[in-house]
């Protein structure tokens, strides 16, 4: 019996080079898919909700795939847990109607993005922040933030081999939270991204925040549409996929 699948999985990426299957390097995609196989005997192909780039982690990415079985949810569930590395872990495994497309169906993504602003560095979980030890603003660095909320040709944002249609995204929510030890956790949710375009506004938001840029240049490199006008590419290991949301 042929069934549709939907997981929710969390992983570290660390280890990996991205979310997708590559030809040498290991992948999230082909940890699984190999899980998968090994379960069902059949090599299947998983489709998640988008890609994320090497060293990017995720605690909610979407993805499914169809197999020919009898095996419940449940159970997949279960088996894929136990033979997945630690770093990889589905969070929910769910039969869905065969019409659901984990990419297609999409309507918004919500990232974020973790700085470490203190000069004092962390000896547990500085693999999940970017450490800047200078004073960041981060007043301004949200004044800057909220010219990207509405609808924005995004293509200073953008890095080179986006897999894209179109640079125009929407974004329904942008801002900065301060957390305890001097983390700026800097949290985006929209209806899709362009590739490193989040790490790219991470980058020139720090400039803002360090007074190199003044708030409204955001604005200014947004009409620009030149990805020379903006700053340098956040690094990976601060990004997170937080959730994927559906109608």
């Amino acid at each position: 019996m042929n069934k549709k699948f939907k997981i929710i999985v969390e992983y570290d990426g660390s280890a990996y080079h991205g979310w997708q299957r590559q030809k040498t390097d290991p992948s999230v995609q082909e940890a699984i898919e190999t899980a998968l196989a090994t379960i069902t005997g059949t090599r299947l192909t998983l489709t998640g909700s988008g890609r994320t780039d090497a060293g990017v982690h995720a605690l909610g990415q979407a993805a499914h795939f169809s197999c020919d079985t009898r095996m419940k949810a449940g159970e997949l569930h279960k088996g894929l847990n136990s033979l997945l590395p630690e770093d990889i872990v589905i969070r929910d495994c769910r039969q869905v109607p065969e019409s659901f497309h984990a990419r297609f169906d999409v309507r918004r993504k919500t990232y974020q993005y973790r700085i470490l602003n203190r000069p004092l560095p962390a000896a547990i979980g500085r693999q999940y922040l970017w450490q800047i030890r200078r004073p960041l603003d981060a007043d301004a660095m949200s004044r800057g933030l909220a010219y990207i909320v509405g609808t924005h040709d995004f293509k200073a944002f953008e890095g080179t081999g986006s897999p894209r249609a179109h640079t125009e995204r929407e974004i329904f929510r942008a801002e900065i939270e301060k957390e305890p030890e001097g983390v700026l956790a800097i949290n985006i949710e929209g209806n899709g991204f362009l590739r490193f375009m989040v790490r790219n506004i991470v980058g020139t938001l720090v400039d803002v925040g360090t007074g190199k840029r003044m708030p409204e240049d955001i604005q200014r490199i947004l009409a620009s549409k030149d990805r020379s006008r903006a700053g340098a590419t956040a690094p990976p290991q601060g990004l997170f996929l937080v959730r994927v949301d559906y109608e």
